[in-house]
């Protein structure tokens, strides 16, 4: 049901831009965003308006978009400084709201979008923390080398706010601020060269925030393993690993800006603005994809490329590819079949995310091409001395030519339009390869595809 109030909702905000007073439903509303009555203002538009207010000394007006996890709102918002107090820093900000319009969500869009993003940003995290409700450090979890330092200093810094041991570029405020204004901050950390961005995860179902939060950091782009002996050249149809970050950054920003168009977060707009912005991000994404695949070729067609060694459990790596596009299939109605959790298979030899970075593009591509309603079935086996994962789908199949093409680079079979670059079968042939293993297909036209990763199991175990 829409709501709709035509009655005057007044608030105020203190100096320090926290909302010390709110008529209903704003109250309630910024209850529902996690926010408390006092406390900071959690809409990042409503929190600009109040800010620039103060900044300025004058009254400001505009329509403000909000949405929480149960309906989007629209309102007009006018704000203005308390003139009797002579100190404009410590002046309190009146806000006066008319014209309140609540749409509900569609549930399943929200939820389904949420998920996804917390899968992808679990499965790259370079590190990831539990924290109080508080944003304080309770436990610190860091596998790679990388950060390793930062964790132990976070370690032994518990109990404190996890913004202590980071820098949050362009942003000048007390922290730690409320955790939706920092939920997808940029980051800088020291003993990386890379720029990070911050996920923060609420929990507690009824009250998100109440039992704490999940944080995990996020790098912006990847880390190559091997640097060249040479400065980065360009090489064949590839872009040079030094280029794609550079590339990446204005990709990046365009992206999250035309995101913010297509959210309405800054104001509202026409709707066909609002699909032109969602345009521009897709065709974003897809171009940000286009450059990894360039430069991951570049790595992998380095003759010094040499992926490090780990002991992997392909059945628990199969699950977390089909878990982070779970929510893709789900979309088009297909049953991803993984192995069972508890079901371990002796561990292979190979480096764990160039193996889930194949298994994404071969679940990927199942989905892509498998019938709506369709199944993929994700099996991992150990046989004389091999280690395998097999992804099966119900496609259309490839005829022999096909299979003898479909690993080569830049193949795409004749499609058109799928947003496909045709690099990703022959980097993960050339993944694979390079840890020692095997990618391999057979296909009957017409009865589906069956992709086959070979990999050398350990020895030892």
């Amino acid at each position: 049901m829409v709501a709709n109030t035509t009655f005057v909702i007044r608030a105020s905000a203190d100096e320090e831009n926290r909302l010390i007073s709110a008529d209903e439903p704003l109250a309630s509303f910024h209850r529902r965003c996690g926010g408390e009555l006092p406390g900071p203002i959690v809409t990042p538009a409503l929190l600009e308006l109040v800010a620039k207010s103060r900044a300025y000394g004058l009254r400001l007006a505009r329509a403000i978009r909000a949405q929480d996890d149960r309906e989007a709102v629209t309102m007009w918002v006018e704000v203005e400084p308390d003139l009797a107090e002579p100190d404009a820093a410590n002046r309190d900000i009146r806000i006066t709201i008319s014209n309140w319009h609540a749409q509900p969500l569609r549930e399943d869009a929200a939820t389904n979008d949420s998920m996804h993003r917390v899968a992808l940003a679990r499965h790259m995290a370079g590190l990831s923390a539990r924290l109080g409700v508080r944003q304080e450090l309770l436990a610190v979890v860091s596998e790679g080398a990388e950060l390793a330092a930062l964790a132990a200093r976070m370690r032994s810094g518990i109990g404190q706010p996890w913004t202590d041991f980071v820098t949050l570029e362009g942003n000048q405020h007390r922290q730690p601020m409320h955790w939706r204004l920092n939920d997808g901050a940029r980051l800088r950390l020291e003993g990386s060269s890379r720029a990070w961005t911050a996920c923060i995860v609420p929990l507690g179902r009824s009250d998100p925030g109440s039992a704490g939060f999940d944080l995990h950091l996020v790098p912006e782009q990847p880390l190559p393993e091997a640097p060249p002996a040479a400065p980065a050249t360009i090489r064949g149809n590839g872009i040079g690993l030094d280029i794609a970050p550079v590339l990446r950054q204005p990709v990046a920003r365009i992206i999250a800006n035309a995101e913010t168009i297509r959210t309405q977060l800054a104001g509202p707009l026409a709707d066909e603005y609002s699909a032109y912005a969602a345009d521009i991000a897709a065709a974003g994404e897809h171009l940000l994809a286009l450059i990894d695949d360039l430069a991951t070729l570049d790595l992998v067609e380095n003759e010094d490329f040499d992926p490090a060694p780990d002991q992997i459990d392909l059945a628990d790596v199969a699950r977390r590819a089909a878990g982070i596009l779970g929510v893709r299939a789900r979309e088009r109605g297909i049953t991803v079949d993984v192995p069972l959790i508890g079901e371990v298979v002796a561990p292979a030899i190979g480096e764990f995310r160039r193996v889930l970075q194949i298994l994404l593009n071969l679940v990927g591509n199942a989905i892509r091409y498998s019938p709506e309603g369709g199944q993929i079935w994700i099996r991992a086996e150990t046989a004389d001395g091999r280690a395998r994962v097999i992804v099966a789908d119900q496609g259309e199949g490839l005829d022999e030519g096909e299979q003898a093409r479909v690993f080569e680079k830049f193949e795409r079979l004749g499609r058109q339009g799928d947003g496909g670059s045709g690099l990703g079968l022959y980097i993960s042939r050339r993944l694979a390869v390079a840890m020692a293993g095997t990618l391999s297909v057979e296909s009957t036209k017409g009865q589906g595809a069956r992709f086959t990763l070979d990999l050398p199991a350990d020895p030892n175990a």
